[in-house]
């Protein structure tokens, strides 16, 4: 073999043995998340959609709700890079559970309870809409997926019991409830069976997660996580609740008053259950006679408002003990749907048990996540494990009332530690406006207003001159006033009927109407009670008329900063338009101003105030 024949078989075998290495190096190289400044970044591996593998399969649970003699199983979806499938990568799950994915009932007349009545009388009946379930398998949702499978993520997705193909009943916080969403991060730990088809043997595992689970969702998708964190399921490591409803009794009832969701005023607990109820139709009567007719019926009581047994079963607060998931919380200050109470007695309990903890509150409405790095950091560290520091980082984060959602300023916590109590005492002034004041005035007397609910809320923060709501105003403020907490007031009030509605509104004034106005320019804060739940929440007797009774509550956790200029107004009414029941107008409250005060949390403890 000549010399040259020698070279170029040389080459030839260095080229081959390049491209082999080449090759095998492509193997070696496999997709992996990828972290940057302790945030899970899109991958470009992940990231085709096309390329995604979408299955749906059934849970079984360890409750059978339905009363078929079979455990139910939930619907769940899957949705995972394909490197999961074709290169045995194992990930941690983001996971949404909802009872709306399947569609709901159609919000006409007569669906919700007249409003139209006398307090301690029942309302009239109303109708019971069907549900006719949407949606075709396998995909039950696309929510997460876009956000968290290029990050390194599988999502996943169930509907809720007696919702879409999930067996079951919908008990509106019932246990079922928690322990459906327990089920499903049993079976992505190895710990139940999942099925290919609802009433078939097929096994499915998870065999591409990691055991690591992270739920989130808004409003009652938001509610199931902190439901499944309740259980102390294993693998559960962080949740992300947004405007979740924490308490059907806070969502439907207030200090024992009945008291509407805003936006949906007349809606109870069975209203919401059957708006949701898309279940299988073979067991929606049986559902509704055993849940909506019989322990909804027996236990709503919209007589009283009472809390009692089948309200405090419906409390997550009641059900922390077992929790340890990393929990972190979002809501906004004006959500009068799911009120931002919601959110702050979950958190301070969480951070009483010592749990790791951040809240993130907003200015708007309802709804409203994190920043998505906030999540982002969030799940990092407790579902991939990166080290990346978020339980060190501060752990309030509020929106201020002219920054974007995505641009929080941080705070140690919440409400602001340097946040004391100011109380404000009340000089007369009816029917026009009179006078809040650090200082206490001597002998003021009784003030009294007379309850009308065609007045709206915002028409009699307005009136000049008015007997049908009562209001005292600060001087202008001479410097802005930061409020952070929860507003409380004390009250000494006498009904001239044995029932009463009573409202209380904290504004800004002057009143703004304008387009540009935000939703922080005019409420601050609001609450409301039943003065015969003066003595508690758990019972309550009519009201003897023209007694005085003494009471104390809170009114709406807020953060707000209140401008240079303008006046804080207490007002106080009986039925609030937009959320009570609408008694006859004519009953008359009796305010004892020497015996009332408002109790407000300021940030450096002092409200400046221009001298008259």
């Amino acid at each position: 073999m000549t010399h040259k024949r020698l070279q170029k078989l040389a080459v030839l075998t260095i080229c081959s043995l390049g491209i082999a290495f080449n090759a095998h190096s492509q193997m070696a190289e496999k997709a992996a998340p990828i972290f940057e400044n302790g945030e899970a970044q899109v991958v470009d591996a992940f990231s085709d959609p096309s390329k995604w593998i979408r299955h749906d399969l059934w849970v079984e649970t360890e409750f059978d709700s339905d009363g078929d003699g079979k455990l139910d199983r939930m619907h769940v979806d899957v949705t995972r890079p394909e490197q999961t499938e074709t290169e045995g990568l194992k990930l941690p799950v983001v996971y949404e559970s909802s009872p709306y994915y399947a569609g709901t009932a159609g919000l006409g007349d007569g669906i919700f309870w007249d409003v139209r009545h006398e307090l301690g009388e029942a309302g009239k009946p109303r109708k019971h809409p069907e549900v006719t379930r949407i949606g075709e398998r396998p995909i039950i949702s696309n929510s997460q997926i876009n956000t968290w499978v290029p990050r390194g993520y599988v999502v996943v997705h169930s509907s809720s019991p007696g919702t879409g193909l999930s067996d079951g009943a919908p008990t509106v916080g019932g246990d079922n409830e928690s322990l459906a969403p327990k089920a499903v991060i049993d079976w992505l730990c190895g710990r139940a069976k999942g099925y290919t088809e609802r009433n078939g043997n097929t096994e499915v595992k998870a065999y591409w997660s990691t055991g690591k689970v992270g739920m989130t969702g808004t409003s009652y998708n938001g509610t199931l996580p902190l439901a499944a964190a309740t259980t102390g399921v294993e693998g559960l490591e962080a949740i992300i609740p947004i405007a979740p409803n924490t308490s059907y009794y806070h969502y439907y009832r207030s200090n024992g008053l009945v008291r509407s969701p805003g936006g949906y005023l007349g809606e109870d607990i069975d209203v919401l259950y059957d708006f949701i109820h898309s279940g299988d139709e073979s067991k929606r009567a049986r559902n509704n006679k055993v849940v909506r007719d019989t322990e909804m019926k027996n236990g709503q009581d919209r007589i009283t408002g009472d809390y009692n047994d089948f309200w405090a079963g419906r409390d997550y607060l009641n059900d922390m003990g077992p929790m340890k998931a990393a929990l972190l919380m979002s809501h906004g200050f004006n959500d009068w749907n799911v009120m931002p109470e919601h959110s702050y007695r979950i958190y301070d309990k969480a951070r009483e048990k010592g749990l790791p903890v951040q809240i993130y509150y907003h200015q708007n409405g309802h709804g409203g996540p994190p920043p998505i790095s906030m999540m982002n950091r969030w799940f990092t560290k407790y579902l991939h494990g990166i080290d990346n520091g978020v339980e060190n980082d501060p752990k309030a984060w509020i929106v201020r009332e002219d920054d974007k959602m995505e641009n929080p300023t941080s705070y140690e916590d919440y409400p602001n530690p340097k946040a004391t109590e100011v109380s404000l005492f009340l000089t007369k002034g009816a029917p026009e406006k009179g006078q809040l004041s650090t200082s206490k005035p001597q002998k003021q007397g009784t003030e009294t207003l007379v309850d009308n609910y065609s007045f709206s809320g915002s028409s009699l923060a307005q009136a000049e001159i008015t007997n049908h709501r009562l209001i005292y105003v600060t001087p202008p403020l001479s410097e802005d006033v930061h409020i952070s907490g929860i507003p409380k007031i004390k009250i000494r009030l006498a009904s001239s009927k044995p029932a009463a509605n009573l409202s209380v509104w904290l504004v800004s004034l002057p009143w703004t109407e304008r387009r540009n106005t935000k939703i922080t320019d005019n409420i601050i804060t609001r609450g409301w009670a039943d003065p015969q739940n003066h003595k508690s929440l758990t019972e309550s007797g009519p009201l003897v008329p023209n007694k005085f009774y003494e009471m104390e509550f809170g009114l709406m956790p807020d953060d707000q900063i209140i401008l240079k200029g303008q006046q804080i107004g207490l007002m106080i009414f009986s039925s609030d338009k937009e959320f009570t029941l609408w008694p006859e107008p004519g009953t008359e409250l009796t305010v004892d101003l020497d015996g009332t005060q408002l109790v407000l949390p300021v940030v450096g403890g002092k409200i400046p105030v221009i001298n008259p």
